[in-house]
């Protein structure tokens, strides 16, 4: 969909906006990606317990939700020159770090991790970036 110089991104890979938000919008070469907290696409259901293990599963779904959102844009997570990190415990920082290697390689995006008090559904971890496209 189009609307004033800008397109607005879905795909039904990703899990629908859980409010007044697009999944993503494109402004020239520029992506915006919305925050994606671990929520399974197909089921709309929170990943993960809130627990040591469940963190884990949680961080993966969301760098695999973020994923597909880049890939409905055009592009793929190493398109992505920014990444804002959101922590509901900031002593799993290191777990974000290796599994981000997993989805990102050197040189990694610009990012901000940051630990907030609470997220939507009660989750963990929410990731959103910011993607350029550049024409090869």
């Amino acid at each position: 969909m189009k609307k004033r110089n800008r397109e607005y991104i879905f795909t039904d890979n990703a899990p629908d906006a859980i409010g007044t938000y697009s999944q993503a919008v494109k402004v020239g070469d520029m992506i915006f990606l919305s925050g994606q907290i671990p929520l399974d696409p197909k089921t709309m259901m929170l990943v993960g317990e809130n627990t040591e293990d469940g963190v884990d599963t949680q961080i993966h779904q969301v760098f695999k939700n973020l994923s597909s959102v880049a890939e409905a844009a055009g592009g793929t997570l190493e398109d992505v020159v920014k990444l804002n990190l959101y922590l509901t415990d900031l002593t799993y920082f290191p777990l974000v770090n290796e599994i981000m290697r997993k989805y990102f390689s050197d040189p990694y995006p610009a990012r901000a991790a940051v630990g907030v008090s609470s997220l939507p559904k009660g989750c963990m971890f929410e990731g959103e970036a910011i993607m350029v496209l550049t024409k090869s």
